[in-house]
């Protein structure tokens, strides 16, 4: 994926709230149906780059056949990190800063306890490098 990509997203959402902006105050449900539709853009672009997301996790699985453990923690620490990002964003524009800054420590400090298998035998390596 280029980099460009994320840009055309990036201003796509921008200009979409800031003519959601200009529009709230006198065309209300026109600003409403900006913000969907440019929601809708920007999911529907997500969803067709997935296949290479697909590709990239079986590849990893080829490469951690032996280690199927370290392939699970791997998708486990995805799947945190997503959701305590989209949970914590959701709470934020809700108007609950507290709440979403909770949600994101909670999310970090899970990521250290399901990945601290794979800590712990990086660190056995290098010890045994010594």
């Amino acid at each position: 994926m280029r980099a460009t990509n994320i840009i055309k997203i990036a201003c796509l959402g921008l200009s979409a709230a800031m003519l959601g902006l200009f529009l709230k105050e006198s065309h209300a449900p026109f600003a409403q149906m900006i913000s969907l539709s440019a929601c809708l853009l920007i999911i529907y672009y997500s969803l067709s780059r997935l296949s290479s997301v697909f590709t990239l996790l079986e590849t990893l699985a080829g490469y951690l056949a032996e280690q199927k453990a370290y392939y699970k923690i791997l998708l486990k620490i995805i799947g945190i990190t997503y959701v305590a990002d989209f949970s914590s964003n959701l709470c934020r524009d809700a108007g609950f800063g507290a709440v979403a800054g909770q949600i994101e420590i909670f999310g970090k400090i899970s990521i250290l306890a399901v990945s601290s298998p794979i800590i712990l035998a990086l660190l056995e390596t290098v010890y045994a490098l010594w």
